[in-house]
C-alpha cells in the first residue's frame, strides 16, 4: 500500500492507517507492519540512531529491516528529507544497527536462559527434542556441519510428531555465532541450544527474527521470504 510521508507526521503512521501496528518505510513507501521496520530518531547532537526497541525519545523516521532499505536511505539522504534538518549520519550507520539487533537478540536470549527456557549442549538439546519440549533450535553459525545435521533431523521428526503427522516447521536459527551464544548463556563453547515454551523465549524469537530479515531482506514489498539466506544462517521458520 502506497502514501506519502509527512515529516511532521512521522510517528503517528500515514493517514490512510489508524493502527498503532503500521507505519510507512521512508525509503520504499510502503506501509509494513512495525516488526518488519526500525525506527530511528535524532539523538542531542543531530546523529541518526537506530531505536531499535521503539524507546527512545523524539520523532521517529521508520525504514524497512534491512541492510539494503538502510543503506539507500543513507545514499539519499532520506534521513535529512525526512526529518527537514541537517542530520548526521554515520558511515557506519548499518553496521552499528546490525549490531544493536545482535545485542537485542543476545539480552533476550539471557533473559529466556535466566527463566529457565533455554538448555544448551549437544547431548541436552538431543534429549530434549526426543521429549518433544522444544519450540525452537538454535545453532551456533560457526557450529560442526554434522551435529548441525543431526539435531536438525530429530528436529524435524519432533515437529512430525507434535502435529500427529502434519509436518509443522520448527524454528531453527543460525544467526548467532559460538562467542555471541556464549555472552547470552553464561558459558564457554556454546554451540547447539534448544529453547523452551514460554513468554521470553517469543522475545527472543521476535527480535532474531529482525535481525535475520534485516541481514537477508532487499527491503523491497516483493522481497521473497527466503531471499538471500545462506547455508549457513537460516531464518527463523514459524509454524
Amino acid at each position: 500500500m502506497l502514501a506519502t510521508l509527512d515529516g511532521h507526521d512521522l510517528d503517528h503512521g500515514p493517514r490512510t492507517i489508524r493502527s498503532g501496528t503500521a507505519r510507512m518505510c521512508a525509503v520504499t513507501r510502503q506501509v509494513r507492519s512495525t516488526d518488519e521496520l526500525i525506527r530511528f530518531v535524532l539523538d542531542g547532537d543531530g546523529k541518526i540512531v537506530a531505536d531499535v526497541k521503539r524507546k527512545l525519545p523524539g520523532r521517529g523516521l521508520w525504514v524497512s529491516a534491512s541492510r539494503t532499505a538502510l543503506a539507500t536511505a543513507v545514499k539519499r539522504s532520506v534521513f535529512a528529507k525526512g526529518f527537514r534538518k541537517p542530520v548526521k549520519e554515520s558511515e557506519t550507520l548499518v553496521a552499528e544497527t546490525e549490531g544493536l539487533l545482535v545485542r537485542g537478540a543476545i539480552e533476550a536470549l539471557a533473559i529466556a536462559a535466566k527463566a529457565g527456557q533455554v538448555v544448551s549442549g549437544f547431548a541436552k538439546v538431543e534429549a530434549t527434542l526426543k521429549a518433544g519440549e522444544v519450540a525452537a533450535l538454535i545453532h551456533a553459525q560457526d557450529g560442526a556441519p554434522d551435529g548441525i545435521r543431526k539435531l536438525d533431523n530429530l528436529a524435524t521428526a519432533a515437529s512430525t510428531a507434535r502435529t500427529a503427522g502434519i509436518a509443522a516447521k520448527m524454528p531453527i536459527i543460525n544467526a548467532l555465532n559460538s562467542a555471541e551464544l556464549d555472552l547470552a548463556l553464561g558459558r564457554s563453547n556454546v554451540i547447539h541450544a534448544a529453547l523452551l515454551a514460554g513468554p521470553a523465549g517469543k522475545t527472543f524469537l521476535s527480535r532474531i527474527e529482525r535481525l535475520v530479515r534485516f541481514r537477508t531482506s532487499d527491503g523491497d514489498e516483493t522481497a521473497n521470504e527466503n531471499s538471500g539466506t545462506t547455508a549457513r544462517e537460516k531464518r527463523v521458520l514459524t509454524d
